[in-house]
Order: C-alpha cells, then sequence, then structure tokens
C-alpha cells in the first residue's frame, strides 16, 4: 500500500444534522396516549344477538396505533386467563368440601385460636438461659438403659403385659441410675441435650418404655432446687424434652389414626379408631402408676394434647384436676413453674379454657405467703442468695402466667387483678409481672393508679427502680393521658435518681429516655442526658455501660430529627464523649451520621450542626488505620460524602471554599472524600459561572482560579490513577468553561504526563484486569476535549495532541495489542474536525484554534502531515498482522475501522485516498470476517450519501466495493 495525501472533506454540520435528522409526523392523540396503560379485556358474545356478532370494551379508539406489547397478547392477558381458569373451576368444587370448610372455620372460631399477636414461648426460651446463670457445680441423675425396656412379643397376655410394665418403671424409680456430679453449667445443658437425643432415638428404635424413663427421669430433676439462681434455666431445659416426648406420643396415636385415610385436623372422638383409643389410654395408664407428683404432673401435662383421641370434653376435665394437684408441692419456687408450664400446654390445646388459667393464678396467689416462711427464708441463708435475688427468679413463671391470663381478657378481669394485688399489699414482684403482662394500653391508661401502688410496695424484697423500670416499658407503647405526662416523668424519675448501683441506674433510666424524648421538648431531654452523665462519670462507670448508653443515643435520633435542636442541647456531645471505647465510639457516631444523611432533607450552613457534624466525621475518619477492611472504609467515606454534599453555604462560595480547604486537612486518609471534595469544588466554580453569566468579574476570575488551584493540588494525593486522570480531565473542562486558559493548559498537561504511570493491570471489584481498555476510552475523552483547546502560543502547533501520542508511542502496550493503532485511528476524526472553518463544538468566550488560525494553509498543512504520518503507521502495523496467519481476523477489524474513518472524515475525491478506502474494504473482507449485515448496511449508507449533491463522487467508489463470501 503506497503512501497517500491526506485531505480532510468539508463539513457543513448543521446541513448534516438537518438532513439527520427525524421526519416529523402529525399525531392526533383523541384518547390514545403511547404512555396511557392499555386494558385487555375478554371478548363476550351478546346473549339473543345474531350469529358471529361480538360486543367488546376497549382502552383506546378503534382508530389507535395498536401497541406492540399487547399485540403479542393476541388480546389475551396472561393474567386474566389464570382468573378465568380459577372462576372457571369455583362451581366444580363438591358441596361436601364447602360444607367441610365452614364446618373447621366455624370450629376454628369457637375454639379461639391463639393469634400472631401473642409471644409464644419460644420468643423467651433465649432470654432466660442468658439471664439465669451460675458458676455453681451442678449435679444430674442419668439413666442406665436396660433390655427390659425392649417392646414385649405379641403373644403375651394383656395382665403380663401391664406387670411387666410396671415393674419396667419400678426399676426405674428404685435403681439403674447414675449420679454425675461437679458439672459446669455447659456441662449441664449438654447432658440434658444428650437425654433428648436418647429419648429420640429409643423412640425410633420402638423402645417406648424406656422413652418414658427418660422423661421421668427428667421430670424429677425439676424438683431439686439445690442450685436455686439456676432453676428457671433447668426448666427451659428440661421443658424441652417434655414437649419432645409429648410431640412424639401425640404423632404415634395420630399415624394409628391415619390408616388408610389422614385423620383431618378437625377430627372428632368419631373418627379415632379403637386401637389408637386403646394405645392412647394405655399411656395414661403407665403415667398414672408413677408414684412421685411432680414428673407425674409434668409427663401427663406433656400428653394432655392426647385426651382430644379419648373424648370431647378430656381436657377441659383434666386442667381443673392437674391445676388442683399443683397444690400438692410444697416449694413455691417449683410450684410456680409447675403452673406454668401447665399454663402453657393449656395455651396450646385449648386456649378457650381460661377458667383453669385463672385459677392457676388465684393458686399462685395463695404461694406468695410461703416465700416468707422459715422453710424457704432458711433455704436461702443455706444458698447465700437474697431475698431481691431469689424473687427474680419468679418472674419468667409469673409473666407467663400472667401473659395467658391477660391476652384477649376484658378489661373487668384485668381491674380484678389489679384488686388483688393491692389486697395483697402491693407485691412487688406480682405488681412487677402485672405490668409487664397486661396490654400496655391498660397500663398507660392507668399509670397514675400504677405509680400509686408502686409507692405502696415494701422496697426490702422487690426494688422500686425495677418497678418503674415496667411500667416505663409499657409507656413506650402507649401514651398515657396528656395531663398526667408530666407527672409521671417526675414521679419516676425521683426514683430513678437515687439508684445507687450505676448497672441498676442505667437500665432504668434507659427505659424512661425513651418516654421522655416521645412527649417531652429538648429541654427535659437534656435534663435527663445530664442526670446520665452526672451517674455514670464516676469511677468511669459508663464502660460497663456501652449497650445502655448505645439505646439511649438510638432512642434520641428516633425522636429527634432536627439536628439544629438536637445540637443545641448543652449535654449531648457530652454525653457523647463517654464513648470511650474506639469500636464503639464509632459505632454512635455512624448511628448518628446515618439518620443525619436520612432527616436532612435541605442543605445546611448552620455553624451548629457543622461544627458537631464535622466532630463526628474526624472520629470516624481517625479511627481508619492500616487494618481497616476496604468495606469498612468504604461505608465510613460513604456517610462523610453524604454529610459534604448537605453542606452549603448559598451565594458565599468563598466560605464554602473554605469549608473544602478544612474538610480536605481533616479527612485526608479517605480517598473517596477527597475525590467529592474536588467535585465539589469543580462544581463551585461552575455554579459562580452560572451566576456570572459567564462574564467573570475580576474578583470571580480569582476565585474561580483558586477553585482551580485547589484541585490541581488535591489531585496528586490520589492513589487511583484512574481517578487521577479523569480529574485531571474534568478540572482542565472546568477550568476552560471559566476562561481560565493556564489553568487548562496545566491540568491536560498533567494527564499527558502521568500516562506512562498507568499499570497494565489494575483491580476492579477484587479481580485483576487489564488497564488498556479503562486507558483507551480516557484517551478518547480527552481527544474530544482538545479540539476546543486553543494552543499555547509559546509551544507550536498542535503541541497537546502530539505530546499525547508522542505517550502513547512511548507507553509499555500489551503484547499483541492494537491499542495504539486504534489511538491513532481515533486522533484522525479529531484532526479532520480541526481543519474544519467551523468547529463541531466550542466554549462560550474561548477562542479555539479555529479563530486563532481563521483556516491558515499551514496550520491545515501540519494537521495533514500528521495526519499521513499516522495513516502511515496504521498501514505499517496492518502489514504485520498480514504476515502472521493467527492475526487476520484483528486485521481485517482494524482495516474495517480505518476505511469507516476515511469515508466519513477523509475527502475521497482525492484517487488515492479512494484507492487506499477501497483497498482497506478488500483487506477487511479479504478472510471473511467482516459480518455481512455490517458491509450491507454500509454499502446502502454509502449510496444514500452519494445522493447527496456534493457528495456524488462517492458512486464512483460504491461501484469498486464489493461484498466477499466467507472462504
Amino acid at each position: 500500500m503506497a503512501a497517500v495525501q491526506w485531505r480532510s472533506r468539508g463539513r457543513n454540520y448543521e446541513a448534516e444534522q438537518q438532513r439527520c435528522r427525524p421526519e416529523a409526523v402529525p399525531v392526533e392523540f383523541g384518547d390514545y396516549h403511547p404512555l396511557k396503560p392499555i386494558m385487555v379485556t375478554d371478548t363476550k358474545t351478546r346473549r339473543g344477538a345474531r350469529k358471529g356478532s361480538t360486543s367488546s370494551s376497549s382502552s383506546s379508539s378503534s382508530s389507535a396505533p395498536a401497541d406492540p406489547l399487547s399485540s403479542m397478547l393476541d388480546g389475551t392477558d396472561p393474567l386474566s386467563m389464570f382468573a378465568a381458569a380459577s372462576a372457571s373451576e369455583a362451581p366444580a368444587m363438591s358441596h361436601s368440601a364447602s360444607t367441610g370448610d365452614l364446618g373447621r372455620k366455624k370450629r376454628e372460631k369457637e375454639e379461639e385460636a391463639v393469634g400472631p399477636d401473642f409471644e409464644h414461648w419460644s420468643s423467651k426460651r433465649g432470654e432466660i438461659l442468658a439471664r439465669f446463670t451460675t458458676t455453681e457445680k451442678l449435679s444430674i441423675n442419668l439413666f442406665m438403659g436396660s433390655d427390659k425396656g425392649k417392646a414385649p412379643s405379641p403373644g403375651s397376655a394383656v395382665s403380663e403385659k401391664v406387670r411387666t410394665r410396671l415393674e419396667e418403671l419400678d426399676d426405674l424409680e428404685e435403681g439403674s441410675q447414675r449420679e454425675l456430679l461437679n458439672l459446669s453449667q455447659q456441662d449441664y445443658a449438654n447432658r440434658i441435650e444428650e437425654l433428648n437425643q436418647s429419648l429420640k432415638e429409643a423412640w425410633a428404635s420402638d423402645q417406648k418404655v424406656k422413652a418414658l424413663k427418660i422423661v421421668i427421669q427428667c421430670s424429677k430433676l425439676l424438683s431439686d432446687t439445690s442450685v436455686i439462681q439456676f432453676y428457671p434455666s433447668k426448666f427451659v431445659l428440661i421443658t424441652d424434652i417434655l414437649d419432645t416426648f409429648g410431640r412424639l406420643v401425640y404423632d404415634r396415636i395420630w399415624t394409628m389414626c391415619s390408616d388408610p385415610r389422614p385423620l383431618p385436623d378437625s377430627f372428632t372422638v368419631e373418627d379415632v379408631n379403637d386401637t389408637a383409643k386403646e394405645t392412647c389410654l394405655n399411656w395414661f395408664f403407665k403415667i398414672a402408676s408413677i408414684r412421685e407428683l411432680i414428673p407425674r404432673l409434668y409427663v401427663e401435662a406433656a400428653i394432655l394434647k392426647c385426651n382430644r383421641f379419648l373424648n370431647k370434653s378430656g381436657i377441659q376435665e383434666t386442667l381443673p384436676r392437674l391445676t388442683a394437684m399443683i397444690r400438692g408441692i410444697g416449694d413455691p419456687l417449683v410450684a410456680a413453674y409447675t403452673r406454668a408450664y401447665l399454663c402453657r400446654v393449656g395455651m396450646e390445646v385449648a386456649p378457650h379454657l381460661k377458667d383453669s388459667l385463672n385459677r392457676n393464678f388465684f393458686d399462685l396467689l395463695g404461694t406468695f405467703r410461703q416465700i416468707s416462711g422459715e422453710s424457704v427464708q432458711n433455704q436461702l441463708v443455706l444458698q447465700r442468695v437474697e431475698v431481691p435475688e431469689y424473687l427474680t427468679l419468679y418472674s419468667p413463671a409469673i409473666n407467663w402466667i400472667l401473659q395467658c391470663i391477660a391476652y384477649r381478657a376484658p378489661e373487668p378481669l384485668l381491674m380484678e387483678m389489679m384488686e388483688r394485688c393491692k389486697k395483697l399489699g402491693n407485691n412487688a414482684l406480682l405488681l412487677n409481672s402485672v405490668m409487664r403482662a397486661f396490654r400496655p394500653e391498660f397500663v398507660a391508661a392507668r399509670a397514675t393508679d400504677f405509680i400509686g401502688m408502686i409507692k405502696d410496695c415494701d422496697e426490702a424484697g422487690f426494688p422500686k427502680h425495677l418497678l418503674f423500670g415496667s411500667l416505663g416499658r409499657s409507656l413506650a407503647c402507649a401514651d398515657p393521658p396528656e395531663s398526667e405526662r408530666l407527672t409521671i416523668l417526675n414521679e419516676a424519675w425521683k426514683v430513678v435518681t437515687k439508684v445507687r448501683s450505676p448497672q441498676d441506674y442505667i437500665n432504668c433510666a434507659e427505659i424512661w429516655v425513651e418516654f421522655t424524648c416521645r412527649h417531652f421538648t429538648k429541654r427535659e431531654v437534656n435534663t435527663v442526658l445530664a442526670d446520665v452523665i452526672k451517674h455514670m462519670t464516676p469511677d468511669r462507670a459508663f464502660e460497663d455501660a456501652y449497650p445502655q448508653l448505645q439505646s439511649v443515643i438510638r432512642k434520641i435520633l428516633t425522636y429527634f430529627h432536627d439536628f439544629s435542636v438536637l445540637f443545641s442541647m448543652e449535654r449531648f456531645l457530652p454525653f457523647l464523649d463517654m464513648f470511650q471505647k474506639d469500636s464503639v465510639r464509632v459505632e454512635v457516631c455512624r448511628s448518628i451520621m446515618e439518620v443525619f444523611i436520612k432527616h436532612q432533607v435541605e442543605p445546611t450552613r448552620d455553624p451548629v450542626i457543622l461544627n458537631a457534624m464535622l466532630h463526628i466525621c474526624k472520629t470516624m475518619h481517625d479511627s481508619v488505620n492500616a487494618l481497616t477492611l476496604d468495606d469498612e472504609r468504604r461505608s465510613l467515606a460513604l456517610l462523610i460524602i453524604g454529610f459534604i454534599r448537605m453542606v452549603s453555604f448559598g451565594r458565599d462560595f468563598e466560605q464554602q471554599l473554605s469549608f473544602c480547604v478544612e474538610a480536605r486537612a481533616t479527612f485526608c486518609n479517605l480517598e473517596p472524600v477527597l475525590v467529592q471534595l474536588i467535585h465539589t469544588v469543580n462544581q463551585l466554580a461552575m455554579e459562580t459561572s452560572r451566576v456570572m453569566r459567564g462574564s467573570h468579574s475580576r474578583k470571580t476570575a480569582a476565585f474561580v482560579r483558586a477553585c482551580a488551584a485547589y484541585s490541581f493540588i488535591t489531585i496528586p494525593s490520589l492513589s487511583s490513577i484512574f481517578s487521577r486522570l479523569s480529574l485531571y480531565l474534568l478540572s482542565g473542562q472546568v477550568a476552560l468553561a471559566n476562561q481560565c486558559l493556564s489553568q487548562a493548559d496545566a491540568f491536560l498537561k498533567a494527564a499527558v504526563s502521568i500516562i506512562p504511570e498507568v499499570p497494565r493491570s489494575i483491580s476492579v471489584e477484587g479481580k485483576l484486569r487489564s488497564s488498556e481498555s479503562f486507558l483507551l476510552d480516557f484517551i478518547n475523552n480527552f481527544l474530544s476535549t482538545l479540539l476546543v483547546v486553543p494552543d499555547h502560543p509559546e509551544h507550536g502547533v498542535l503541541y497537546l495532541v502530539r505530546g499525547l501520542l508522542n505517550m502513547v508511542q512511548d507507553y509499555t502496550w500489551e503484547e499483541n495489542s492494537d491499542a495504539k493503532v486504534r489511538v491513532y485511528v481515533s486522533a484522525l476524526p479529531l484532526l479532520a474536525a480541526m481543519s474544519q472553518e467551523t468547529y463541531l463544538y466550542s466554549i462560550p468566550k474561548v477562542d479555539s484554534n479555529e479563530t486563532l488560525y481563521g483556516g491558515d494553509p499551514k496550520f491545515l498543512s501540519e494537521i495533514n502531515k500528521l495526519c499521513e504520518t499516522l495513516i502511515g503507521q496504521i498501514l505499517d502495523h496492518l502489514k504485520a498482522l498480514g504476515r502472521d496467519e493467527l492475526s487476520t481476523r484483528r486485521q481485517g477489524a482494524l482495516a474495517f475501522s480505518l476505511f469507516g474513518v476515511l469515508l466519513s472524515h477523509g475527502d475521497l475525491r482525492n484517487n488515492k485516498l479512494s484507492q487506499l478506502a477501497v483497498n482497506l474494504w478488500n483487506l477487511s473482507h479479504k478472510h471473511g470476517y467482516c459480518e455481512t449485515r455490517i458491509s450491507v448496511r454500509t454499502l446502502e449508507c454509502i449510496k444514500h450519501q452519494a445522493q447527496q449533491p456534493d457528495m456524488t463522487h462517492l458512486s464512483d467508489t460504491v461501484q469498486r466495493l464489493a461484498l466477499q463470501s466467507r472462504t
């Protein structure tokens, strides 16, 4: 391929734009609008109409254009089809099925099943295990299995079966046990879990009596109060085994009833076969033969649901009997938890039988006299347990019983229970459980009455601050009468502020902070914060209360979204100073920033807010070190960026720039924040230009130069090479828009100078990727900017273009890469655009080269020489690719790309240039790698261009362009 003489074709951009503009067609909209939803309706035949006549409704007139999406549906909407199918299937339901549904709904309504608003036992389990712990050593009696537990042979007589099973139960009660001593709490829990697994394994291997023995053995452990602080947790662990046993027995009998047809959920006694009834009775007889009261009570309660298989009123008759049996338990703590378990089972199987639950509660009230009795007091002395600590052991049991009673209970019943509390001398333990179990609305409406009852309680047994804590929890969920709120807060805080223990104090104060924030102003909240600081600062007590202090902050942020109000509280920032552990302090600052970004709608310039938020953001920034994870850095940077975006000083641009200078010094370790600050300053310069309408005064010109200087100083501190490149280019464009030519020149030269620093691979989302595509994107963007950049008078013609191309030539590209040549191809359209009399685009009040040179022949000659040099380099590369058979595809693609540039920007009236274009076309199709579809469309485009008056010479060229089939 011989060297050619380049000449750019003249362009009339306005005329080309007019020709390319789509033809406008008037549209009469009427009822039709392209964004209006289309309603698809079924077409139904009119009754009585002649055959073939139909009627349908449509959302648009018949003259409206057809919608391409609805036409795919053929008039039927998939969702409408499903609805129609369901409607057609509905009448096909049998009468018996609908009758069954009605019957089931009727029974469900009669039973008043527990709804989703009831807090189930499973939600309390974890809290109890975490709260009631011990360091004392525990003991446990493990069952030692024997072959006697295996099922007897089918040929045995019934009397022999009964006698054998009784002997097996006696064997358990008289021996076959192994006592494990000196167990830690965790070892104890592991042993109980082993027993649970043994129970399931014994049941699976059809050793039903062995399974019963394990359950009895575990139930006996509930009579042991030798380590009384652990008793609530022991109750939780062992009742898990009882629940498993009850479920296994029930499922076993259910399965026996489900042969051959499954038993419905709402079955009656008539649906149960005789074999299942006999098995069920057998289980109850086995349990009735247990000699000790506590295991007999617990195991029968565990299978209480099985009464459904025997008779309709079985559960209703059994519950009162079991309730009465509990009166025989002497230890009040053991009796309270036994009642709690019975209530728990009762709520699962018969929540409508409230009479037994109420009787349980009234029996429980009678046991409170035992607490002050000699036997209990002696036990407490022996175990060195104080009365207040002992009373808290009752809380889970009493709370549960009261929750079951209070669930959907009428107000007269709740009032009666309040009166019972008063008759007991306002027993503090009971009153505490009442306030926690009753509906918050009920407690809030009578908050003043409850405060009076709390005052009358004896503080020796149960501290009053715990009672006020329970009251505060209810008032956090429901509002008391408005006229009583201040009195309630004052009465509560009188008690709270007198609590000496910092831990007890903050536990209670944390609850009442929400009530204060919810109903009062910053003045009252500030007073509460001052009191918290006063109690928690001595002896650095706050170090043991970080969770509670964090909760206080969260509650304040929930109700105070106006940060000018929040930061005007004198004690808010001193309160934050108590968070001296780094991780906690950063977490608190993060929560404040998240609320600020979410709720701060308008930009702010309030100095109170800015100073406080800068302090908070600086705390987050200073927590970053070499060990900080990238995700953590990114998260903190986003929060700080959110704050920076919300700062605006309006027309006081100098103050805004001063803020950015301060922020740069404060947040120098977080690169995304520095990038945001550069964007903010560039935006500030453009806003200044908008206000001045592009005509700067001496003062504003100096200001935008200061903005450019800020960016020029900040960009080199960034570690990301592509961040630096893009920001140099962007800042250069901003400087040009503000007529700062020397600053723009400096930015663009800096960008060119760091191109050699671009590594061959970069990390993208944790993976190494070639940087070549990113660099090519940047260079193309850079080239498009150079069109409007005027040449420097001291550096010669096209010095920036030449400097960029020199850097591209010297850059170490990847092996077997065409990137360098693709840059040369991309530079040709720029040079062609520079040779036009009028440029495609320009910047107001900036004279580009079109004005500086005014079409000077020497300037055009320099452009043409540079184009010829670039084309020569490209052709040499194409020749080199032709020597390697493996590179023919790359050669074809590159040749076609250069052909497109010549066609669009070259003057093909020049015979050499025209011949080069034809040669490039042939070369791109030589090996059949060019897509035929693209080639056909290219030829059609050339033919279309050839019809223009000034492009007729293309007719000869297109005749010489032939399509070649793949070889």
